[in-house]
């Protein structure tokens, strides 16, 4: 019931009270993925990322066959700008779960970043192929950690 409320909370932007509503699960549940996600969600709005890394990693141990798990874990390390980590924890999973389309283009993102562009327009192809290629897209063109893809040089 905590939980949902917590969920209820972070829909209508009250990350205190979902918090809040966190802190009251049993301590022995706490560590439950579900709880785990909504947590690093609470935190990820509030720009923690320091909490969200410890959250992600705590997630890939109790639910490493959530890709959620690792896309957290590595999302969080690159906001801290230790991205060449982010893809460190991300490519070896790539394979283990073919059919998401976030973990290639995160991938994109990161070695885009890593100035590693070729790598980069290849992953993002991959994340198109996976999912709905027109909105992947419109998101990579929105996307500042894939502005460097579309510099032309004069």
């Amino acid at each position: 019931m905590h939980l949902l409320a917590a969920e209820g909370w972070l829909e209508l932007g009250d990350g205190q009270s979902a918090h809040d509503e966190l802190d009251e699960i049993d301590p022995k549940s706490r560590t439950h993925p579900d709880v785990l996600e909504i947590r690093w969600q609470i935190y990820a709005e509030d720009r923690n990322w320091i909490a969200c890394v410890d959250i992600g990693k705590a997630l890939t141990r109790h639910a490493p066959d959530r890709a959620v798990a690792w896309i957290h874990h590595a999302f969080a390390l690159h906001e801290l700008k230790r991205t060449l980590e982010a893809f460190d924890v991300l490519l070896p999973i790539a394979t283990r779960f073919p059919n998401e389309p976030t973990i290639p283009y995160n991938l994109a993102c990161y070695t885009c970043q890593l100035g590693r562009r070729a790598e980069a327009k290849e992953w993002l192809a991959q994340a198109c192929r996976l999912g709905d290629a027109k909105e992947i897209k419109l998101q990579a063109m929105d996307d500042p950690d894939l502005a460097p893809l579309w510099v032309t040089k004069s």
